[in-house]
């Protein structure tokens, strides 16, 4: 296993980060259990939830994820002091969680307290922002027309934020939280929290969790330049595409009891016809190159300039085994060139 530094916060983090969000849903903690074993085997040391997991989100599911690693935590506490455990704070549109309200400081203070009891630990080494309070150019949202920029307020979003990262300070001079990240923001997000980091001597965001992967890449390049200038950690969600990539939904299949089964609040706003184009070639590739579709995609993803670690998921132990030796392979300069010629071909499938 591989290891790179997150961001400027001095720690090492695998260069896969184990995902956890269908633990609770479509995993149990028996599954949960094995997945940590195994990946904890294989040197991952990185493990990312949120508070609004499982998903598909509901007011059923909320916080069972962290849940289900607290469990774990509590019958292994000897190992916790070697994984990094990364949750996140939901931001506004969930009525079941603070009402639907936005992130604010004490919306910080009192979500960490509950994701602590859930995890039954004294700390949480990253603690993300999982989306901004206002809209942003992710789910489908990029492209023009979609979102009126002009018509945000930028001063009253740059004093939420600062709000945000008092509360952030609170939870880390209580030692509650060791190191804050973003995720599904902007560069424009991120440069108002480094600002005002710096203004107000507060926490830096040591991180972004942004969805990329092949057919899904506009943060490069960015993005992914001011995180690599600023140090900050970039970490892809997605790089799998929910699964498309994997090539299982080619063609209109619906594997039972995967993801593209279960209700998406969004829609299956990924399965569009170039998506479908685009994944048939790559899995052609994959296959013509002895290896998976999805290891095609991991390894790519993980050779990709600025990128520190790929959150991977999976259902079964046997898609995590395949995911996880992604992370041994290099691809070859003419496995790369064939890859960037379909990728010119269909840059933003969706």
């Amino acid at each position: 296993m591989q290891y790179s530094q997150l961001g400027s916060s001095g720690v090492s983090v695998s260069r896969v980060c184990l995902g956890s969000m269908t633990w609770g849903v479509q995993n149990t903690q028996h599954d949960a259990d094995q997945q940590i074993a195994y990946a904890l085997e294989q040197g991952v040391n990185f493990i990312d939830t949120a508070e609004m997991y499982a998903v598909p989100p509901s007011p059923d599911t909320y916080g069972k994820t962290e849940e289900i690693i607290g469990n774990w935590i509590a019958r292994n506490s000897q190992k916790r002091k070697d994984i990094v455990i990364a949750t996140k704070i939901a931001g506004n549109g969930l009525s079941w969680v603070r009402d639907g309200g936005n992130i604010t400081r004490q919306a910080v203070i009192d979500a960490v307290d509950h994701s602590l009891k859930r995890l039954q630990t004294d700390y949480i080494d990253l603690y993300q922002l999982h989306w901004p309070n206002r809209r942003t150019p992710h789910f489908a949202r990029q492209w023009p027309g979609m979102l009126k920029f002009t018509e945000v307020d930028a001063k009253q979003h740059t004093a939420d934020m600062l709000d945000i990262l008092e509360g952030l300070d609170a939870c880390v001079k209580a030692g509650k939280i060791k190191h804050c990240g973003l995720s599904d923001d902007t560069p424009w997000g991120i440069s108002q929290f480094l600002n005002l980091s710096k203004e107000h001597n507060l926490p830096k965001m040591v991180s972004i969790q942004n969805e990329f992967s092949l057919v899904h890449a506009k943060d490069w390049p960015y993005l992914i330049e001011q995180c690599v200038h600023e140090d900050i950690a970039y970490l892809p969600w997605s790089p799998l595409a929910a699964g498309l990539l994997t090539g299982k939904y080619l063609n209109g299949a619906r594997p039972e009891g995967s993801r593209w089964t279960f209700m998406q609040r969004n829609g299956i706003f990924r399965d569009t016809p170039e998506s479908q184009q685009a994944t048939k070639e790559y899995v052609e590739l994959a296959h013509a190159h002895a290896i998976t579709p999805a290891q095609l995609a991991l390894a790519w993803c993980n050779q990709v300039d600025g990128v520190t670690s790929s959150i991977i998921g999976a259902t079964t132990m046997a898609q995590l085994k395949e995911d996880i030796d992604a992370f041994d392979l290099t691809l070859s300069d003419d496995v790369l060139s064939a890859i960037d010629i379909i990728f010119r071909k269909n840059p933003m499938p969706y």
